[in-house]
């Protein structure tokens, strides 16, 4: 499969709006409210179950304009199919692990891929284009929290499956009932 990854700015707004309101969630709509704000929200868990998608929608809109959401878009035939989720572990309100040092982390905290497109390797495309590029933004260090899990939906797999990193060069760091926390020195 030939495609492309592009990284999430203001000219890729609209094509990371459209991912979110018709593709990344149509086989899952109870998710369809998140706009992979999540991580970024600085209420409580139940506060942000009560936001609406307008909510979510527009405040990703802000972070994205303000720079402070990053990540890449897959695309194929123009059309994107494919999201991860990737930043500097200090841009995120909540994260499932932190860590208390100077070490400069990019943390990746979300993959949805298209229901047409999954199993074909899209998600590892987009995880080495993240790691390259947190190479180059001068990121000592790449963190992922796969859930831990046999038979996770592919809902419940949003942070990557554990397969997944392994096979690209990170390691177990911790170990938690529900998750890993896997690292990649760059």
């Amino acid at each position: 499969m030939d495609f492309k990854i592009k990284t999430l700015t203001s000219d890729t707004l609209d094509d990371f709006l459209y991912f979110f309101d018709s593709v990344a969630f149509s086989d899952n709509p109870e998710w369809a409210t998140c706009y992979c704000h999540f991580y970024h929200f600085q209420g409580t868990n139940e506060q942000f179950f009560r936001r609406t998608a307008k909510e979510n929608r527009e405040a990703s809109k802000a972070l994205i304009l303000s720079g402070k959401m990053n990540g890449f878009i897959a695309y194929f035939d123009n059309k994107p199919i494919g999201w991860c989720n990737i930043n500097s572990k200090d841009n995120y309100a909540k994260i499932p692990y932190e860590r208390k040092n100077k070490v400069k982390i990019a943390s990746i905290i979300c993959f949805v891929v298209a229901p047409a497109y999954r199993k074909q390797g899209i998600a590892k495309q987009l995880l080495n284009f993240a790691c390259s590029n947190s190479i180059y933004r001068g990121y000592d260090l790449i963190e992922a929290y796969p859930r831990k899990g046999e038979n996770l939906s592919d809902a419940h797999s949003y942070r990557g499956p554990i397969s997944l990193y392994i096979s690209e060069g990170f390691s177990i760091y911790k170990e938690f009932k529900d998750y890993y926390v896997v690292h990649k020195k760059t």
